[in-house]
């Protein structure tokens, strides 16, 4: 989209970022395969390849806290409302894909998003096979539109990254999310168009590349995630996928794969030790830094001094508010591989990834058999 478009609509200056033809990291688009959405780290603990206990806390790490219950319950209500009937007749629209894109943008900011971004839908996005049914995936979209919800800097300043607010800061994000992208889907099938709606009841999709070609982050060094340049791993994201006829954006370069190279604070500070402090390796036909899947399930399913566990987010040095002074570091590490490093030992000295538990907010309660309880074993 042109920059003038990009100016008058976004949250976030990304009209000043470096736009690339190609996500920053390796793809080789032919040697990219489907993968199966059951095989996820969460959906492997359902079936039990984790342990009995892994396999019992599943169930219920979650909802053990009565915020992320309550959110986790309301998204419940969005998981059979991503699809519908397709209006008979297309709506008198404009031709311009980019005047379309703008409407859709507009239409996602309207509707309380953070950021958002569209690109082609990659073949390789979409999963092959649903959980828990195992049923054949079959999502021929062209395109695919992805939307952020930042998960609350406030809150994220005040948690120390695993206790009983951090699946509730998730789920704030997912079904915030999710609620935006059941209605942009319900609403460009109104104008006669097949969209649907992913989102964390219900995806068809993975996210990972359709944030990176959709210009809304690189691949870091947390586990398989995005990383934003001015929310940082602070968010959760949902997508549409349509046939509406839309302009694209490009991927993003902002200096993060020489930043996580340098960093490693995520994977020094990870509870579970499941994050590598290595390079990157090819898997699957792309360059990714390699995480423990089991591990990292382990700590966010078993956690029993907290409810989830977002330590790496916490201690990002990504992980800040939009202030004048972080705006400003933000512009130099993008354009600077010296600040780079200068960022990152600063962000040890300045000590953000300590909690500040004057800024608390939430209850420390646990579900335990259907009471709730002040819990026996409290975080750090």
């Amino acid at each position: 989209m042109s920059g003038y478009h990009i100016r008058k609509l976004d949250t976030f200056p990304v009209h000043t970022l470096k736009r690339v033809d190609r996500p920053t990291i390796k793809i080789l688009d032919d040697q990219v395969k489907r993968v199966d959405e059951r095989e996820s780290g969460f959906n492997k603990a359902v079936r039990g390849d984790y342990g009995s206990h892994l396999q019992k806390e599943r169930m219920r790490f979650v909802p053990k806290h009565p915020i992320s219950g309550a959110l986790s319950w309301m998204t419940a209500y969005l998981k059979d409302v991503v699809d519908g009937l397709v209006a008979k007749q297309k709506a008198p629209l404009p031709e311009d894909p980019e005047r379309l894109s703008r409407h859709i943008k507009e239409l996602a900011y309207f509707l309380r998003a953070d950021a958002v971004g569209i690109c082609k839908l990659p073949p390789y996005a979409v999963y092959t096979n649903s959980f828990p049914d195992g049923q054949p995936i079959e999502l021929n979209h062209r395109y695919a539109i992805g939307i952020l919800i930042d998960q609350d800097w406030r809150t994220a300043e005040a948690f120390n990254g695993h206790d009983w607010i951090s699946n509730a800061m998730s789920f704030l994000a997912y079904s915030t999310s999710g609620f935006i992208a059941c209605i942009m889907a319900e609403y460009i099938r109104r104008l006669g168009y097949p969209a649907r709606a992913h989102h964390a009841r219900n995806y068809q999709v993975a996210l990972p590349p359709i944030l990176l070609w959709a210009g809304l982050g690189e691949m870091c060094r947390i586990g398989d995630c995005v990383l934003h340049p001015f929310l940082g791993p602070r968010f959760k994201a949902a997508v549409v996928t349509t046939d509406l006829p839309l302009a694209v954006n490009k991927p993003i370069d902002f200096g993060l794969q020489d930043l996580c190279s340098k960093c490693k604070k995520c994977a020094r500070e990870c509870p579970s030790g499941a994050l590598s402090d290595g390079g990157k390796v090819m898997y699957n036909g792309y360059e990714h830094w390699p995480t423990d899947i089991e591990k990292c399930t382990a700590m966010r399913v078993g956690n029993p001094k907290g409810s989830g566990c977002g330590t790496c987010i916490k201690v990002c040095p990504a992980n800040k508010p939009y202030t004048l002074f972080h705006r400003a570091v933000g512009w130099a590490v993008r354009h600077s591989s010296l600040a780079r490093s200068v960022a990152v030992r600063a962000d040890d000295l300045m000590g953000y990834e300590k909690p500040t538990p004057e800024k608390k907010w939430w209850l420390d309660l646990e579900e335990v058999d259907g009471v709730l309880r002040i819990p026996s074993n409290k975080g750090d």
